[in-house]
């Protein structure tokens, strides 16, 4: 089907404004003239847009494709991860947030300094690069693939546009224009997503009739209790695996926590994690309830054997390509739908990507920078990456088979670097030798499973692949979410055995599997090679789970736990009156509190008799 020119209006209306937002916040305003703008926003945003960009920085293309087919083929028991999203973001608004927000960072990778040394830092902050740049290319170039297959949609025209609007923007307007355009754009989608449901529904006799024809299929999954990890999909699997995964986006991520950081207050932060919530759900109840018209639709309305997909995410393009043929202007509205999740993930990537390089590998080897110099430098690296993504997409159409493990590679990673914020953050023993040598032992892990299951995949291509494998059969199914990646076997597989049986782990258990193996290694390195010294801890960069979770434990065992770390209560806005009028940019310690470094590599000491300067406990 051809796209007619109130399709492609639309399409182009949604790279204009997207573009007058950006010139609009480069225009306006202090202009982008300072770090601080460019990179934080001035650090006066409000909940509800930081909320919202939250919610569209990983909704991206590949999400609004994959689920809708995941639903479509095995039925709605992937909508319970919606219950792991109350801990995924409860736990970052009380444990995650406080600590990073009250340290007044730019990147996430200067609480690993301000934890342990520059060396983790480092190591933090390169682990991340690889994964965006990774990333960012192939979720640019996977759903415009799908589309020029389905619709013919000139593929490199797309790619192009959408890269260099998409750089223009965040290039020009910094983290304000990324956010407020994030709004814009999460509002398309909603409206697409919408658009496909109501007409599907109604070509088919309505919603009821939808959920009826899709019980009598069998598709409107029970709880399923099962506790085997192997598992693909079961109650355990979605709501407490899915917990890590969502851990690792919201409470760890740069592109994530870079927004928390962009809020005028702690409170608006905490209240942007609050107000995700309900969003999430949002759009996973549309995402599943596409799946459910989809396959309603396809009953009733077969498409033709020739126009039969190829794979899974085309699924919902010849779909919707069907069901709005005859409304000219709604193909347009979910073209721009499925383009408004690409722009706000990789605009995201720009402006994260920017940010880590610009205060973590720059400004400590240029220490003399102006702010001039340095806004200036921040909007080069921004430029920089959004050629570089351009870059990547065109490695992506040359990857073949390998695309999958690319587009894994996400996922692969999330859950090693949650780990490490995790040991840093709860566990005042470990050393910086610890948490380098688990952070290694948690990515070879990660590794290991991925790429193996990965293989055993290919190697088994004549058959039917792992269950639990993290990634697809064929080369054009792209339905990665995040991190994870939904399958369509055809047939029940073989019970698989030794590694082969260890390479069938739920991918929702991949995050809390590599990030728990960061955490022991890490403990069990950093008890052999000597525990971080109390007094060489920065209190402002722990959060003591442990006493809170064992709060029934006598006062001097919780004091044991705490591994001598001090933690006096401090009023929040106090903390906030301290953080603007004593401390200095980038979350270094001011020199007037009475605080000193070590020689480098050895953390931080308090000099003596200088009074402890700590987070408040939050109650959890």
């Amino acid at each position: 089907m051809e796209f007619t020119v109130i399709d492609y209006s639309i399409f182009a209306l949604l790279l204009l404004l997207s573009s007058a937002i950006g010139l609009f916040y480069a225009l306006s305003g202090d202009r982008q003239r300072t770090v601080q703008e460019f990179l934080l926003a001035n650090r006066n945003m409000g909940f509800l847009p930081v909320a919202l960009s939250l919610l569209a920085t990983f909704q991206s293309a590949v999400a609004i494709l994959g689920v809708p087919a995941e639903i479509y083929h095995f039925g709605t028991e992937y909508w319970f991860l919606g219950c792991s999203y109350f801990l995924g973001l409860l736990i970052p608004a009380h444990i995650f947030i406080p600590v990073f927000y009250r340290l007044r960072i730019t990147s996430t990778y200067e609480y690993l300094e301000l934890r342990f040394n520059k060396t983790v830092r480092v190591f933090g902050t390169i682990t991340f690069i690889f994964q965006m740049v990774i990333y960012m290319g192939v979720v640019l170039y996977a759903p415009a693939l799908a589309l020029n297959a389905v619709t013919g949609f000139d593929l490199w025209s797309a790619v192009l546009t959408m890269g260099l609007v998409c750089t223009l923007y965040t290039t020009l307007g910094g983290l304000k224009a990324v956010i407020w355009t994030d709004v814009f754009q999460t509002l398309v989608m909603f409206a697409g997503q919408l658009a496909v449901i109501v007409v599907g529904a109604q070509r088919v006799g309505g919603m009821a009739r939808v959920w009826h024809l899709a019980e009598q299929e069998g598709k409107i999954s029970g709880i399923d209790l099962n506790p085997d990890p192997f598992e693909r999909h079961t109650f355990w699997t979605l709501a407490v695996g899915g917990v890590f995964m969502m851990l690792s986006l919201y409470g760890v991520n740069q592109a994530q926590v870079q927004r928390y950081l962009s809020s005028r207050s702690e409170r608006e932060a905490k209240l942007s994690c609050y107000a995700v919530f309900p969003c999430q759900q949002i759009v996973l109840c549309l995402s599943c309830l596409t799946g459910l018209v989809m396959f309603v639709y396809d009953r009733e309305h077969t498409l033709a054997p020739g126009n039969r997909p190829r794979s899974s995410d085309q699924l919902v393009l010849y779909f919707v390509m069907d069901v709005l043929k005859d409304l000219p202007g709604l193909p347009g509205l979910f073209v721009a739908c499925l383009f408004s999740g690409s722009l706000s993930t990789i605009s995201s990537a720009f402006n994260s990507l920017a940010t880590v390089t610009m205060e973590d590998l720059v400004r400590p080897h240029c220490p003399r920078l102006s702010e001039a110099q340095a806004t200036l430098l921040s909007k080069l690296l921004a430029l920089g990456y959004g050629l570089l993504c351009l870059g990547m997409a065109y490695v992506s159409s040359m990857l073949g088979p390998v695309l999958q493990a690319a587009i894994s590679i996400f996922g692969m990673v999330g859950g090693p670097l949650l780990g490490l914020f995790c040991l840093g953050m709860f566990f005042p023993c470990a050393n910086p030798t610890g948490a380098v040598v688990g952070l290694l032992a948690g990515l070879a892990m990660a590794f290991w499973v991925g790429i193996g299951s990965l293989m055993h995949s290919m190697g088994a291509a004549a058959g039917t692949p792992p269950p639990n494998s993290t990634v697809l059969p064929a080369m054009g199914n792209l339905t990665t979410i995040l991190a994870t990646t939904l399958l369509a076997p055809t047939e029940a597989p073989k019970s698989p055995t030794g590694l082969q049986k260890f390479y069938s782990l739920s991918y929702m258990w991949y995050s809390a599997h590599n990030s728990t193996t960061v955490i022991v290694v890490g403990l069990l390195v950093s008890l052999l090679t000597g525990p971080t010294p109390a007094a060489s801890v920065d209190p402002r960069t722990i959060y003591p789970v442990l006493p809170h979770l064992l709060c029934c434990l006598p006062q001097k065992y919780k004091q044991r736990l705490c591994c001598g770390v001090g933690f006096p209560d401090q009023n929040t806005d106090t903390v906030d009156a301290v953080a603007k009028t004593k401390g200095v940019p980038n979350g270094l310690p001011h020199p007037g509190l009475g605080r000193q470094e070590e020689e480098e590599g050895q953390g931080y000491i308090r000099a003596a008799g200088a009074p402890a300067y700590a987070v408040q406990e939050t109650s959890f």
